[in-house]
């Protein structure tokens, strides 16, 4: 009796028309003419038996609302979800991720200024929007409010994280810094400050009153938001 098994075979980028390939279409256009489809699809190397590559990645994307901050909240686990996405390919493609979110970690410590909460938002956005867990972080500025360093002061659980006063000093007093801002992230998106924010932010603000360094902002990150305690001028 004959094998009657059928052969399974993955669909990849190479079995695409030629116009169509993402790698092709990279090399001769550049990587900004590549939708996030393609890119995605580029990570995947092959589809499943139904859809190419950048097909299954159009899924993927649209699970996520096309949105990258989303799709970076993605674990491994519910990544291998998806029909073709073996734990290589998941590994890949958040590791890939990983990367974009320190690449805009390193772009904002080249000592941008300061200038209001906007400007706080747009350098702990991209590392703090995707966070499951609470992370407080200490931006320690010169005398223009150019950033010189920061600091994550601690990593906690999904409603609260403590923060340590003294390890906050230190590191500004380390850097010489002339003034300080506190940020962290709220993973539930909720934009209002809880009462412990509240406590937390007046401690902090009469620990660096006390060494003479300036307390400029404490920001909470909720999604794409935010919520400035100097902006609803809360810091006195």
């Amino acid at each position: 009796m004959g094998n009657t098994q059928k052969e399974h075979k993955h669909l990849s980028i190479t079995d695409m028309s030629e116009e169509d390939r993402p790698r092709e279409k990279m090399l001769a256009k550049g990587a900004e003419a590549l939708s996030k489809a393609e890119l995605l699809g580029i990570l995947l190397g092959s589809g499943n038996t139904k859809q190419t590559a950048v097909e299954l990645a159009g899924d993927i994307l649209d699970d996520s609302d096309g949105n990258l901050v989303e799709l970076g909240k993605r674990t491994i686990k519910e990544l291998m979800a998806y029909n073709g996405v073996g734990e290589a390919k998941a590994i890949t493609v958040a590791a890939a991720l990983e990367l974009g979110r320190r690449r805009n970690l390193e772009v904002a410590l080249e000592k941008p200024q300061v200038r209001g909460s906007a400007d706080i938002f747009a350098i702990f956005h991209p590392m703090l929007a995707d966070k499951h867990t609470e992370e407080f972080w200490l931006l320690m500025l010169n005398r223009a409010n150019r950033v010189i360093g920061m600091e994550q002061l601690s990593n906690g659980g999904v409603s609260g994280t403590l923060v340590d006063i003294k390890l906050a000093l230190k590191k500004s007093i380390d850097r010489l810094a002339d003034a300080v801002v506190f940020c962290h992230n709220h993973p539930s998106e909720t934009l209002s400050p809880s009462r412990e924010d509240d406590n937390v932010t007046h401690r902090l603000r009469k620990a660096f009153e006390a060494v003479e360094i300036r307390v400029l902002d404490h920001v909470i990150v909720a999604g794409g938001k935010y919520y400035s305690y100097s902006d609803h001028d809360r810091l006195h």
